[in-house]
């Protein structure tokens, strides 16, 4: 028999937090969170999502053995704004056996149907910023500190209680020995004399700053259209300043600004975390904040958190002056590795600017619906 228990203690959410390191004990693959970063996601207190959403969170227990969990999510901005009447849920791990995740999404479509919405959406976070979907291919690839990993059984669990394909992700690498300068070199030039544009370079997080308001800006601008999207507030542009600008190196973000000094192209980029993460084993110390520190410094791989373009110069080549500005860097570090975070299977824009890359495409992932 299968018992939910309601996470309300703070023992009860590191429980929650921690239910995955039992499951991926063993896999190579799996790159544990750090706990107690985990666990303020969800603390009201910390987390600024909460005053336009909330969640609620379950574990699923046999024989009294942690064996589930999930958490059940609306945003509210989401369901009253854009009048997308979705249930969300995330952070759904379990072991295989249909009856414990059968209990954990009867609980999620449970609340959907108690607060009217249509239908239920996973796995997902809370925004777009979050991790997202469930890996259907790819299960032999290290997961990045932005993606989810997960068992390959879980997909029959999806389509043995009733829930369909909803989105379709994919995620890519390639090498960085392969990228032909020359494909953008020119490109930048003419670009850069044609719409009048400039690159910012930074040495200092400080320098980067004043401009990340307008980078959240420009985030939600360029990606208003695509179907899952859901804008940053104000009051989450100050919660990532503080919980992920100062993690980014930065000669690793990168901005074009017009003759005005109007951003109208940016990119972020991170440094694989992966290795250090598994390392550290879910605890910043004693040395999991020094094996953090030596992969920001030293990692041969780069990862592309964040890219966008302003609505009115895509498709224009804008993207030319982004690469050609980490070119130069990436030589300098000694990047190996270009690595792409889930990118809709329909987002047409991304597609663009990174049509002169001879990407592997490495994981795909999706979304799953079921109607209310």
């Amino acid at each position: 028999m299968i018992t939910l228990k309601e996470v309300k203690t703070k023992k009860d959410l590191k429980n929650f937090v921690t239910f995955p390191f039992k499951l991926y004990k063993d896999s190579k693959y799996w790159v544990p969170p750090i706990i107690t970063e985990e666990m303020k996601t969800f603390d009201v207190n910390e987390n600024p999502v909460f005053h336009d959403a909330e969640a609620t969170l379950f574990l699923a227990y046999k024989n009294n053995e942690a064996v589930g969990r999930v958490a059940a999510m609306i945003n509210w901005l989401e369901v009253n704004g854009q009048n997308i009447k979705k249930m969300r849920f995330g952070w759904f791990d379990f072991i295989d056996d249909l009856e414990v995740s059968k209990t954990l999404l009867e609980k999620v479509e449970e609340i959907g149907r108690k607060h009217n919405l249509d239908y239920t959406e996973g796995p997902v976070g809370f925004s777009n910023l979050d991790k997202v979907g469930v890996m259907y291919d790819g299960f032999e690839t290290r997961a990045t500190m932005v993606t989810w990993y997960n068992h390959s059984y879980y997909i029959k669990h999806y389509e043995a209680l009733g829930y369909n394909i909803e989105k379709s992700y994919s995620e890519s690498s390639f090498s960085f020995s392969n990228v032909d300068p020359k494909v953008f070199v020119k490109l930048n030039d003419i670009v850069t004399r044609r719409y009048q544009l400039k690159a910012l370079n930074f040495t200092k997080t400080s320098e980067v700053m004043p401009y990340v308001d307008r980078m959240f800006d420009l985030f939600n601008d360029t990606y208003a259209k695509l179907s899952s999207f859901v804008a940053v507030t104000d009051i989450q542009k100050e919660y990532f300043k503080k919980k992920f600008i100062g993690f980014v190196n930065p000669e690793y973000i990168k901005f074009i600004v017009d003759k005005d000094d109007n951003l109208v192209a940016f990119a972020v980029v991170l440094p694989s975390f992966a290795e250090a993460l598994q390392k550290a084993k879910g605890k910043l110390f004693p040395f999991g904040f020094a094996h953090i520190l030596r992969a920001k410094k030293n990692s041969k791989s780069a990862i592309f958190y964040l890219i966008g373009v302003h609505p009115e110069y895509q498709n224009k080549g804008v993207h030319a002056l982004i690469f050609n500005e980490f070119y130069d860097t990436f030589k300098e570090k000694g990047v190996e590795t270009c690595v792409r975070t889930p990118e809709l299977d329909d987002n047409i824009a991304i597609k663009q600017i990174w049509k002169h890359f001879d990407a592997t495409v490495y994981a795909k992932r999706r979304t799953y619906r079921k109607n209310l």
